[in-house]
């Protein structure tokens, strides 16, 4: 159920394209440690990490798109905001209700495809804007 990146997910900013990898490896993590059923001790901090780790990428995009003057970067930002509430009202249901199957298909679905959608469509857009404008990356 876990995902993994990919190359075509390549947005062809180096920076951009490593948090990416990062935050395949830890969904994985977390993924796996709630198949696992592993308690809360490991499940926990990487739901944390995670969480932090993606608000900070989201920052790094998104000073990258204001430095840049990037045309589309409030509908951008508007994506971001709206998995950062929806992955806080995932990390409250563990809190709240622990290791559910259901919790798992959501993270499945609202965090794995969010993910491969929104880099896929949005960043590889933001991508390919910062390429064309010969911005340094």
């Amino acid at each position: 159920m876990a995902i993994s990146w990919y190359p075509a997910l390549a947005v062809g900013v180096r920076e951009v394209d490593e948090q990416h990898q990062e935050i395949f490896r830890r969904v994985d993590a977390l993924v796996s440690a709630l198949i696992a059923h592993r308690g809360a001790d490991v499940v926990e901090p990487i739901f944390d990490f995670l969480g932090k780790y993606v608000v900070d990428h989201f920052g790094a995009e998104e000073a990258l798109m204001k430095a840049h003057r990037y045309p589309k970067r409030p509908e951008h930002e508007t994506e971001h905001r709206r998995f950062v509430e929806d992955y806080g009202a995932l990390r409250r249901e563990y809190a709240r209700d622990g290791a559910t199957g259901f919790l798992l298909v959501k993270l499945n679905n609202r965090v794995s495809q969010w993910l491969t959608n929104h880099i896929a469509g949005t960043d590889r857009e933001l991508g390919r804007f910062l390429r064309e404008t010969h911005a340094p990356l």
